[in-house]
């Protein structure tokens, strides 16, 4: 394959990392309460969240995350989109929902290569940090909640390279909610 075209298939897909934080860095506290996040819920107010689930159709997200999702007793949010569950321990999956156990700069090359919307990093913090030690998101939608938690699950951790960004836009919201999109700079 020539290299413009390596450059415009490496152009297509991109994996996005699309989260909320406290001010403080973390995701979720220690015993992974996400309660916090109740503060900036507004009726009609989605933080954009609709708009970019419709340009995906693959979700990452970590065991940790899946479990903790489903032990709120809704019905999974993603069950329309293709869902690898990222695990350490192989389990059958069903339909959409599939556990995956091995690497994954493997599976992202993978998903990258065949056609499709973008991939969405649904977390956790494990998972963020291997993409982010493989350089392997795209794009970043951080949400800041005017919040301190003081400790907690951290969303960066220590032991990744630098990565150059480049803030496409910010926007700040009534409940006090600020988004950042950032794109690799």
């Amino acid at each position: 394959m020539s290299e413009s075209n390596e450059l415009k298939k490496s152009q297509g897909r991109k994996v996005i990392l699309y989260i909320a934080m406290s001010v403080d860095g973390y995701i979720a506290t220690h015993d992974d309460d996400l309660a916090f996040l109740a503060q900036v819920e507004q009726e009609g107010e989605d933080y954009g969240y609709n708009e970019f689930i419709k340009t995906v159709d693959t979700v990452l997200l970590g065991r940790r995350t899946y479990d903790k999702v489903m032990s709120m007793g809704a019905e999974f949010t993603h069950a329309d989109k293709i869902t690898y569950v990222l695990s350490r321990t192989p389990k059958s999956g069903t339909g959409n929902l599939q556990f995956y156990s091995s690497g994954l700069r493997a599976l992202v090359t993978k998903l990258k290569s065949e056609p499709g919307k973008n991939i969405f990093c649904d977390g956790g913090a494990h998972v963020v940090h291997e993409l982010l030690r493989e350089n392997l998101i795209d794009e970043f939608y951080i949400s800041i909640i005017p919040t301190m938690l003081g400790s907690g699950i951290s969303l960066f951790r220590d032991g990744r390279p630098p990565i150059n960004l480049k803030l496409v836009s910010s926007k700040s919201f009534d409940k006090g909610l600020v988004q950042m999109h950032f794109v690799k700079g």
